[in-house]
């Protein structure tokens, strides 16, 4: 639920370049694969994203894409537990969002995971994944 998908169908060619685990259909590894499906679309985000990173990079890997935040999802539905939730004010508070409604750093993104789990063990959107977010560099 990052971005809905611009890509209508998951065709037979896609699979060598796709994740193919727990359903992230949508999620591409091969960006030059990526790049030449949508090649003539426009007007959409392309995004890089972290599942579960272990450390903060200001840039992609590639350094095609800019940092724009980290986001708490659901594991088992995809919705985001710091916008689509309702709040957790144990954990922490809307006015720490960015205006894309991210957190920025990635400490207080760790630790509002951890809040997230230890203070509302029984609410299953408190069972999240942090993901990093990148958007393609404007060219």
């Amino acid at each position: 639920m990052l971005c809905p998908p611009v890509l209508d169908d998951i065709r037979n060619d896609y699979w060598p370049h796709i994740v193919n685990e727990n359903f992230m259909l949508d999620y591409f590894t091969d960006l030059d694969f990526l790049k030449n499906q949508v090649a003539t679309l426009e007007n959409f985000n392309l995004l890089c994203v972290f599942r579960n990173p272990t450390c903060h990079f200001e840039k992609s890997p590639t350094d095609a894409f800019d940092f724009v935040g980290y986001d708490l999802v659901e594991a088992q539905t995809g919705i985001s537990a710091l916008t689509n939730c309702g709040g957790f004010p144990e954990a922490f508070s809307n006015s720490e969002l960015s205006p894309r409604g991210l957190l920025e750093d990635f400490g207080r993104a760790l630790e509002v995971k951890d809040r997230l789990s230890s203070r509302y063990p029984d609410d299953p959107h408190a069972n999240c994944d942090l993901w990093a977010i990148y958007r393609a560099s404007a060219k």
